[in-house]
């Protein structure tokens, strides 16, 4: 029986510049913005038959190529695995078995990645900013710098992940203790090179353990929060906002349409003087209508 998807299909691809996703509850805008190539990926896939929606923010880095690949591969086994779950596992027993999932899958694509990589010696990387969505389930996993947020019933912010920033403690640690340095060149950089500490790809650095793609995941009950939308996005947007703004934004400006709350926080990231490509998610809670 062909499975009832909503997914990339519905994406419209004005150009090579300018990428858009309309949907009802969830809508995605996203652009090159002052850099000369479009390296940021989405991945939105929606199983009507289960209930799970899963929501994915890529951001490349050294071409397209590792963005494009966790876009295209990510979410194909990892559906078909959290529909196995949902049939085959007890309620109380989902959270934990869809972390396991995601984790494994993550690590699983990252491994398929440097295969590939390798064999064109293409340094190409990517970070992975991953929601699943399953009824009260809210299982969110970040690989890198990209970041989510949630607007809860009562309008305060939540954070759904956290960056993996080189010079953060437990990063800075590990990459000493696996024999490598981070160094100031802008921002703080594994070995000089590169500004996010975890990430699918990279290969060079990936090989001296410099850098993981193990995810650091965080659960949440959206029958606690009641949430009324949750934006994700790559590092364009948060370059120019903090999480609060963003919240705040997406508050004052969406008027119950995700689509225009997408776009104006992009266009208003690139105003700001974002250097980066932006690429912002925005997903409505329908049983909690915007305020």
């Amino acid at each position: 029986m062909k499975r009832s998807l909503l997914m990339n299909s519905v994406q419209l691809m004005r150009d090579r510049d300018t990428w858009e996703l309309i949907e009802d509850d969830c809508c995605v805008y996203a652009i090159k913005g002052r850099r000369p190539k479009m390296e940021d990926r989405f991945s939105v896939i929606k199983d009507k038959e289960s209930g799970i929606s899963l929501y994915g923010i890529f951001d490349g880095h050294g071409g397209e190529f590792a963005a494009e690949f966790a876009k295209r591969n990510l979410f194909k086994e990892l559906l078909k695995k959290l529909i196995t779950a949902v049939k085959e596992s007890k309620e109380e027993n989902l959270t934990k078995e869809f972390v396991r999932l995601l984790t494994k899958e993550i690590l699983e694509v990252d491994l398929e990645l440097l295969v590939k990589v390798k064999a064109s010696k293409n340094v190409a990387g990517t970070t992975a900013l991953v929601a699943i969505v399953y009824k009260k389930h809210l299982i969110v996993a970040n690989v890198g710098d990209s970041r989510g947020v949630i607007c809860d019933s009562k309008g305060n912010t939540i954070p759904l992940s956290f960056d993996h920033k080189p010079d953060q403690l437990k990063e800075r640690r590990r990459i000493r203790d696996a024999g490598g340095f981070i160094a100031y060149n802008g921002v703080w950089r594994v070995a000089g090179i590169l500004a996010t500490s975890r990430a699918l790809g990279d290969f060079p650095l990936k090989d001296r353990n410099l850098v993981i793609a193990r995810p650091d995941i965080l659960t949440f009950d959206l029958s606690d929060l009641s949430p009324k939308f949750m934006i994700l996005a790559t590092d364009g947007l948060w370059d120019t906002f903090n999480n609060e703004d963003a919240v705040a934004f997406i508050k004052d400006n969406v008027q119950n349409d995700p689509y225009k709350g997408a776009r104006n926080l992009v266009m208003q990231a690139f105003k700001n003087g974002s250097m980066d490509n932006v690429t912002v998610l925005v997903v409505t809670f329908p049983n909690n209508e915007l305020s």
